[in-house]
């Protein structure tokens, strides 16, 4: 894909986006709203109810950012199941028996501790008005936050949210289970990036369930030159899929729903954090029909300048 030149570059328009973090745990990634919050076009609430890594990024944060203790949840009194890899700690237990199929879970997802702790309600908290953009990952937690959360999810335009597709936590809500709810509410399913796949135990090597000393000695073979062939890494994938990432997105056959200042931050969202510039170009063109500007003519010619013609809108610009 080729990539273009930020959004404010291509069209003299600069709206702020509102954003909220749920498990803000800075744990080896960026944030995927990272350009706004460089571009001062953003303004960010973080929770994080892990001290070290509440510190960590209150030690980091910029003018833009405001972080929080708190655990959002459903307002009630949860245990938080702290496990050897801090990003498998979770209000819901670690399935030990599915854990035990891929290598390296049952010793990431092993407890070390249990600690009682009150959560929030998303819709509940003073210190979160609307919100633009909503990024959450808390382990098998999410759809108990939007639950909580209509009403702060009314005027949301985009949730980027982690999804699974087996349970790795007891209970835990699957990917059916969140798309249900996201369109109900006036979503639907933008992108998924990138899907997480594991290697099924024993292939592999490392941890997996106990196969029993007959299957161990007909198959040593077989087994010892396919961990041979994979290295023995615990990351290492074929294609059953654990998770994702989901973006949701407000239903772009449904702008007509949202003001005009919603309809710039959206082609701002969608342009800068996830390079679709085909919703931009729609949410632009929507508001030039309510306003009578130009910004969406704008766009089609910058774009297809900036990508040498790989882009074109035939009919609203020649390039």
């Amino acid at each position: 894909m080729t990539v273009l030149p930020p959004f404010t570059a291509l069209v003299e328009l600069a709206p702020r986006l509102r954003v909220v973090d749920i498990g803000a745990n800075p744990i080896n990634e960026v944030p995927p709203y990272m350009p706004l919050l460089r571009a001062g076009l953003a303004e960010v609430v973080g929770f994080e109810p892990n001290p070290e890594a509440l510190a960590e990024l209150n030690a980091k944060k910029g003018p833009n950012e405001r972080y929080l203790p708190f655990a959002v949840g459903d307002g009630g009194r949860h245990v938080l199941r702290v496990c050897a890899a801090s990003g498998m700690t979770s209000l819901l237990p670690p399935d030990a028996e599915l854990l035990g199929y891929f290598h390296g879970f049952p010793h990431w997802g092993r407890v070390l501790s249990e600690v009682e702790v009150e959560t929030v309600r998303l819709d509940d908290l003073e210190e979160v008005g609307a919100i633009d953009y909503l990024k959450i990952d808390i382990q098998g937690g999410e759809l108990m936050v939007f639950e909580n959360a209509t009403e702060r999810l009314r005027g949301c335009l985009a949730i980027h949210t982690e999804v699974e597709f087996l349970p790795l936590y007891a209970g835990q809500p699957l990917f059916a289970e969140v798309d249900q709810f996201m369109r109900r509410h006036g979503f639907v399913l933008h992108t998924l990036q990138p899907l997480e796949k594991r290697t099924v135990a024993p292939l592999s090597g490392g941890e997996g369930p106990d196969l029993g000393p007959a299957f161990k000695t007909t198959h040593a073979e077989a087994v010892r030159l396919l961990e041979n062939a994979f290295g023995g890494n615990p990351h290492a994938g074929m294609n059953q899929v654990l998770w994702t990432d989901a973006v949701f997105v407000r239903d772009f056959t449904r702008l007509a729903l949202l003001d005009t200042g919603q309809l710039a931050k959206y082609a701002l969202l969608l342009h800068d954090v996830y390079r679709s510039y085909d919703l931009a170009l729609r949410a632009l063109m929507e508001l030039d029909a309510r306003t009578g500007t130009l910004y969406a003519t704008a766009y089609a010619a910058n774009i297809a300048m900036f990508s040498g013609g790989a882009y074109r809108v035939p009919g609203l610009i020649t390039a």
